[in-house]
């Protein structure tokens, strides 16, 4: 009976050590994802886990000799309803530590990334996003040098992505708000790494195009709402407020104060919040009209090619439209496939260098390169509004042009 007991003991501690693809198997390959699978993003992120599953799926699981084998895994809790850095952390050392797993699909968020980042460079572990947008992951003259450094110890790269930067977004935003001739903005931000990074460039291509900034400041995203802010606000009479953060940091709430507070201003906000938790927050009838959001790529609606296709199979897979990020996730997936078929091998590095080595791929964005960076080289910039609850597209919002011009 003891014997029995400690082999169930032993059974029950292997079992808990265990990260999923499991046991080591040469001939198998797995890839993971880290996003908030937790929380109001689970609507996006349930369209981007679709996605890479689709591109798995046309390839019945298998690249050369090899099975691949693919793990969901949630960088967010239920008590913070978002990512946590706890989590992300976590997810990342449990990649590392697993010999199957040969990618990692994520972060969703720029400041979950800059968890995983130093863990899985250490591991020579390709870690490609299909939502990143902050310019500090990848570009030099944007980032402080220590923690550019810090997110790379290795002093090599494995960090990849599929969408703009935010420095052509921000200046796509202002760009915008120029065409439509606002004079005035106030800039607001949730703090964090993606949306303080955003918001400041903002603020600076603003000032280049003549938009004057009376008033500007961080919210407390642990704040139920913010009507006090929107009174003082008011008394600036902007033309525009911008914010730079997401839904999970109250974009929602800010725009439906906003109505509440009597502006007639308009709200223009970025991608974070580009999901119909964003609508569903704010409420549909407060912000019809009034909200507009900039993408660092294009929506379903206006795919063309095999980003199309991928929709078009997409809404008949799962009877819907699939969120902005669907088909970035998919093209991530779609990346790591191309890589292992070019390593020829089940090694990291080899896998990594595939990856980024990458040059006139044709995917579902397009025939495009990875540059030096790891950023994508044709990466396109589009602007939608929200009309009876809806997000639609706005042909030439704004002028994508080179970020400073």
């Amino acid at each position: 009976m003891k014997i029995q007991l400690l082999f169930s003991v032993l059974l029950i501690c292997a079992v808990g050590l265990t990260t999923g693809c499991n046991p080591v198997d040469p001939n198998t390959i797995c890839i993971v994802s880290s996003l908030p699978r937790t929380g109001s993003a689970r609507g996006q992120t349930d369209t981007i886990v679709n996605g890479i599953k689709m591109a798995l799926e046309e390839t019945d699981y298998k690249v050369g000799e090899f099975k691949l084998e693919y793990l969901d895994w949630d960088d967010a809790t239920a008590s913070a309803g978002q990512w946590t850095s706890e989590r992300e952390l976590a997810n990342a050392n449990k990649a590392v530590h697993d010999p199957n797993v040969m990618a990692y699909i994520g972060t969703f968020n720029s400041g979950a990334a800059q968890s995983a980042m130093p863990v899985l460079n250490r591991a020579h572990l390709l870690m490609i996003s299909p939502a990143n947008t902050s310019v500090e992951l990848t570009k030099k003259e944007y980032a402080d040098p220590l923690l550019f450094a810090q997110l790379r110890p290795t002093g090599t790269n494995n960090y990849c992505r599929v969408v703009a930067t935010d420095d052509r977004q921000a200046q796509f935003a202002v760009d915008w708000a120029h065409k439509l001739g606002f004079k005035t903005a106030v800039v607001l931000d949730d703090n964090e790494v993606y949306g303080k990074g955003i918001a400041k460039l903002f603020k600076e291509y603003a000032a280049k195009k003549g938009i004057k900034i009376p008033y500007s400041d961080s919210i407390d995203v642990q704040s139920l709402e913010f009507s006090s802010l929107m009174t003082k606000i008011k008394g600036y009479n902007p033309d525009v407020i911008y914010f730079g953060g997401t839904t999970q940091s109250k974009g929602g709430q800010l725009a439906k104060d906003m109505v509440a507070a009597g502006l007639n201003c308009k709200m223009i906000v970025p991608d974070g919040c580009y999901e119909e938790a964003f609508i569903e927050s704010a409420g549909a009838s407060n912000v019809n009209g009034r909200v507009l959001v900039t993408f660092g790529g294009l929506p379903p609606s206006q795919q063309t090619g095999r980003g199309a296709e991928f929709v078009k199979k997409y809404k008949a897979k799962y009877g819907r439209d699939p969120e902005a990020y669907a088909l970035y996730g998919y093209e991530c997936a779609n990346v790591v496939i191309e890589a292992i078929r070019i390593a020829k091998k089940k090694d990291r590095e080899a896998i990594t260098d595939a990856a980024l080595g990458l040059k006139d791929f044709q995917g579902a964005l397009g025939t495009w390169s990875f540059d030096a960076n790891g950023d994508i080289t044709n990466a396109q910039l589009s602007g939608s509004e929200i009309k009876d609850g809806k997000f639609v597209f706005v042909p030439g919002a704004g002028v994508d042009t080179p970020p400073g011009k």
